[in-house]
């Protein structure tokens, strides 16, 4: 779920509005350790280094981390360290396999459906994060390789056929929007 919102609400917006800065309040009540009325939602302090490495890709790297309390000192230096180690740079653990097959639960699909269509009316970024809403890590990943590929071969495309016929853009970026195996199939009938 984390993963899923992050991927799908909060990196679009906040790529959109391009900030200076990004400061974190950092109170881990989420992470692994924290009995139910204070967090209880149970997510890894590993998790937490890679929420920040994403973060880390906003405002030039500008990034600051503030630590606000906490609730069970194992839990917090665990994710500190995670942060910490994200922040140096230094090589993360793999996420397991079957992290990267789960989906995310349908209760919360559902809520991020709303927030795409309430917060989609401001944000333009949100209007394409339907598309991988519901899919597992790997297949979010799957899908925005072959999406970064394809754009790369119609614009490739594009160029050559500049020398050869005409090819409306329009036309290429409505193949784009509907369906990224149409725009495969168009760049191997048409190149």
């Amino acid at each position: 779920m984390v993963a899923s919102a992050l991927m799908t609400v909060v990196m679009p917006i906040a790529n959109e509005f391009s900030p200076d800065v990004v400061l974190v309040s950092s109170g881990f009540d989420a992470v692994d350790g924290h009995a139910s009325p204070l967090g209880g939602y149970k997510l890894t302090a590993k998790c937490f280094g890679y929420l920040t490495r994403q973060l880390m890709g906003l405002a030039g790297g500008r990034l600051v981390l503030a630590l606000e309390g906490g609730h069970d000192l194992t839990a917090i230096c665990d994710a500190s360290e995670a942060c910490v180690s994200a922040l140096l740079g230094i090589e993360l653990d793999p996420i397991p396999e079957e992290v990267m097959q789960q989906r995310p639960n349908p209760n919360a699909v559902h809520s991020m459906e709303k927030v795409l269509e309430e917060h989609g009316k401001y944000w333009r970024s949100l209007q394409r994060g339907a598309s991988t809403l519901g899919h597992s890590l790997s297949e979010a990943r799957q899908c925005e390789t072959e999406e970064a590929e394809t754009v790369t071969a119609m614009a490739s495309l594009s160029v050559a056929n500049k020398q050869r016929r005409y090819v409306s853009p329009k036309a290429v970026c409505v193949c784009v929007c509907v369906c990224v195996c149409v725009c495969v199939c168009v760049c191997a009938t048409t190149s």
